[in-house]
């Protein structure tokens, strides 16, 4: 075998082996670029920069601030206050979109794939947050049964990408 490829299967080889190459972030943090290896790089900013309480106590999408910055399961989340970012912190499951906040029509459909932050729900206490406007239309003709797939497929997405 030629010695570039034996070196290039040496480092994929412990890439994989120190788990590297095969699990996708738990939460998305995809940028404007939309995917893990494109141009931009991911921000590592979750919700594209959104606060998540706002959904819940606003009823609607409001940009975080620099300011209030929180950093938690190996991403950055931003909130318009320091009222909000201290519920956050206090409770980030309560507040966390659902599947990490990947798309979760494309998690129901078996993808990891961005979101736009005004496409959302709040649906028994939980926020949801979709691809796009017409992504967010055919969740919402049937919220509970794409819930009930993405809920079994997300774990297996993680791990396998």
């Amino acid at each position: 075998m030629h010695p570039i490829r034996v070196r290039v299967l040496a480092l994929l080889f412990g890439l994989a082996a120190a788990g590297g190459v095969c699990a996708a972030p738990p939460i998305n943090t995809f940028g404007e670029g939309g995917g893990f290896f494109s141009d931009p790089p991911r921000t590592e900013i979750a919700i594209r920069g959104y606060d998540p309480v706002a959904y819940f106590l606003d009823g609607r999408p409001v940009p975080g601030s620099d300011r209030y910055v929180h950093v938690w399961r190996g991403a950055r989340w931003k909130f318009a206050s320091q009222a909000h970012l201290d519920r956050f912190v206090a409770a980030p499951e309560q507040y966390a979109p659902q599947y990490g906040g990947y798309c979760a029509y494309g998690v129901a459909d078996g993808h990891l794939v961005k979101i736009e932050p005004e496409q959302w729900a709040v649906i028994d206490g939980k926020l949801y947050l979709n691809y796009d406007a017409a992504v967010a239309g055919k969740w919402k003709k049937d919220p509970a049964g794409y819930i009930r797939k993405a809920d079994a497929a997300f774990d297996g997405l993680v791990r396998a990408r």
